[in-house]
């Protein structure tokens, strides 16, 4: 069996202290653990820990991290940051975090349900009425789907948008929720070209992504977020049709991408103009290779793959031999 957990504290220490409880008194079979972090789940708790001089939480983190048989992060930028948390604390108290994290984490991505994405292009009038339902028309829209924060770079997006070829001819979808919604209301309600959506869902946003002529994701990197991966990325391409990603080289994107997109420098909005001129100008052709080439690419982050690359690291027999489960 393998157990996973996806938050270090307090889940993966409540795991810990179960599978110990298990062999403590006996019980039969091998239980494989394995603890997934994204950047945030360690380096802002070590952080903070730090900068209140609150050293025994940073240690219990990454010693709870540790404690599991195969510890892993969703990127390889990721680990890098895990790593550097490790050291800084070495630094203060002379332990050895840095030398074990960057011996034992390994890389496992995000395993993403592919089959919800990929069944899009089979229902063309479910799509019709997905899109209808919005008011919006097939490659006749530019998406963003993210958290509205300042590190998302949205305000970016609006500005580049309103200066690009696209504008007036396509509409600018903005989906989401965060500490910017009310902003951002002021900075686009009164452009009948854009659209705030705050109630799309898991089912709805593949057909979304599907229909779109871009997706947008301008994310920089800031103080309190860099992204650590792009999962709503990955998603995109594997939702496939007109649109290529555009989006920038900021934290672990580009290991979500495979450099099957439109690159701009972050925070740059003349630069995002023209990636967005360049996607707008992109011919059919062009376009549909971008999104084959895409697809094929974030293929390898299908759930089934992602698990059994954990079960080949960990040595786990599968199947008949020893049934797996993975548990969040």
């Amino acid at each position: 069996m393998m157990v996973m957990d996806l938050y270090i504290v307090p889940h993966g220490m409540m795991v810990m202290n179960a599978i110990e409880a298990h062999e403590q008194f006996g019980q039969s079979g091998r239980v494989a653990t394995v603890a997934e972090a994204v950047g945030s789940d360690i380096t802002n708790v070590v952080n903070a820990a730090l900068k209140s001089n609150e050293i025994g939480t940073a240690q219990l983190v990454l010693s709870s991290y540790l404690r599991h048989e195969l510890p892993v992060a969703v990127s390889d930028y990721t680990r890098g940051l895990i790593i550097d948390a490790g050291k800084k604390v070495d630094e203060i108290v002379g332990t050895r975090y840095e030398e074990q994290l960057r011996e034992r984490v390994k890389i496992s991505y995000p395993a993403i349900d592919t089959a919800k994405s990929l069944s899009v292009e089979n229902h063309p009038s479910r799509l019709g009425e997905v899109l209808a339902t919005r008011g919006l028309e097939f490659d006749g829209y530019i998406m963003f789907l993210s958290r509205l924060a300042r590190a998302k770079g949205v305000d970016d997006l609006v500005h580049a948008y309103r200066a690009s070829d696209a504008y007036g001819e396509k509409k600018l979808v903005v989906c989401g929720n965060g500490p910017e919604s009310e902003r951002l209301h002021e900075l686009t309600d009164a452009d009948p070209n854009i659209m705030l959506l705050h109630d799309v869902g898991d089912e709805e946003k593949s057909w979304l992504m599907h229909g779109c002529s871009a997706y947008c994701l301008p994310s920089t990197a800031r103080p309190e977020f860099t992204e650590t991966f792009g999962i709503a990325i990955a998603e995109k391409m594997l939702a496939g049709g007109p649109g290529p990603v555009v989006t920038t080289r900021t934290g672990g994107i580009p290991e979500a991408t495979g450099d099957q997109c439109i690159y701009h420098e972050a925070g740059n909005v003349s630069d995002l103009t023209r990636a967005l001129d360049e996607a707008y100008n992109m011919t059919d052709d062009e376009r549909h290779q971008l999104s084959k080439d895409a697809r094929e690419f974030a293929m390898r982050f299908d759930r089934a793959a992602v698990f059994g690359n954990l079960i080949r690291m960990l040595g786990v027999q599968t199947a008949a031999k020893a049934p797996v489960e993975a548990l969040a």
